[in-house]
C-alpha cells in the first residue's frame, strides 16, 4: 500500500491553488463585511436558493455520536433562507432590533480552509473553522467556535456564491444573551 499522494499535473495543481485562493478571498470578503456591518453586501455573497442551517447538538456518549447533530427539520439554532436573512437585516436597519442597538462589535477569523469538488459540475464543497468574537454594551462579550461545511456554487459570471451552510458550534449551550451575530 502506499503512502504518497496520487500524481498530479502541474495544471491540475495550479486550479487547485487557485480555487483555494478564491475561496479563501471570498471568506476574507465576507468576514470584512460581517464586521463592518454591511449586511446588505453580505447577502449579495448569498446564493437566492440559500439554505443556512445551525443544529442544536447535544452531549452523548461516545457510542451516540452520531446522534449528537441535530438532524434537518429539528430545533435549529439557524434555519435560514436568503430571504429570511435579509428580513434580519431589513429589522437591524428599523431600528426595532433592540438586541443590536447599540451594534455588537464583531471579529470573524476564517481559517482551516479545504476545498474539494462537489456534486454538480459547477459547485464545491468547502470546510473551515472559524472564531467569531462579539462584544456588546460595557461587558458582554460573547465566543462562538466551531466549523463550516459550505457548497458553493460558480455563477455564469464566473464568481463563487455560498449556496448552503452548515454550521456546527463547539459549544451545545449557548451562554449568549441572544444569537444576532451572522457566523
Amino acid at each position: 500500500m502506499s503512502t504518497h499522494a496520487p500524481e498530479t499535473t502541474p495544471a491540475a495543481v495550479d486550479d487547485d491553488i487557485r480555487l483555494h485562493f478564491e475561496v479563501q478571498r471570498l471568506y476574507t470578503l465576507e468576514a470584512q463585511l460581517l464586521d463592518q456591518h454591511r449586511y446588505a453586501d453580505w447577502l449579495e455573497l448569498l446564493a437566492d436558493d440559500l439554505h443556512y442551517w445551525a443544529p442544536v447538538r447535544t452531549n452523548r456518549l461516545r457510542r451516540q455520536q452520531a446522534l449528537a447533530d441535530g438532524a434537518p427539520g429539528e430545533v435549529a439554532i439557524f434555519d435560514e433562507t436568503k430571504a429570511s436573512l435579509a428580513w434580519r437585516i431589513r429589522r437591524f436597519d428599523s431600528g426595532m432590533a433592540w438586541a443590536e442597538d447599540p451594534p455588537s462589535r464583531t471579529r470573524h477569523l476564517i481559517t482551516n480552509v479545504s476545498v474539494q469538488a462537489g456534486d454538480a459540475p459547477d459547485e464545491y464543497v468547502a470546510e473551515s473553522a472559524f472564531l467569531c468574537y462579539r462584544n456588546r454594551l460595557e461587558r458582554e462579550v460573547d465566543i462562538y467556535a466551531g466549523g463550516r461545511t459550505d457548497v458553493l456554487r460558480r455563477t455564469t459570471d464566473g464568481t463563487l456564491r455560498i449556496a448552503r451552510r452548515t454550521i456546527l458550534l463547539d459549544q451545545n449551550v449557548l451562554l449568549a444573551k441572544n444569537i444576532s451575530t451572522f457566523l
